[in-house]
């Protein structure tokens, strides 16, 4: 994960800068004892993956593109020849 790593007594003493940089949409990360432990991200960053995804079967009720007029092609080259 790429974002800026902050020991955890770091983090409490520059909260406010902390917070700037999350808030900046870079994910910042707090170590504890050398290991990650915590990542601090910006609310909008939040919103976008912690959105309910939709259920499969409401997906195909309810598909995405229904009514748009796709147009698809398809090549006709017959392909290539294969020998036995």
């Amino acid at each position: 994960m790429k974002g800026t790593t902050w020991p955890l007594q770091d983090a409490k003493n520059r909260l406010s800068e902390l917070v700037d940089r999350a808030k900046a949409g870079i994910p910042q990360i707090i170590t504890r004892r050398g290991r990650q432990v915590v990542v601090v991200i910006g609310i909008e960053d939040f919103k976008k993956i912690s959105t309910r995804r939709q259920d499969l079967v409401s997906f195909l009720r309810d598909p995405p593109l229904f009514g748009v007029d796709l147009q698809i092609e398809r090549d006709d080259d017959p392909g290539r020849l294969v020998s036995r």
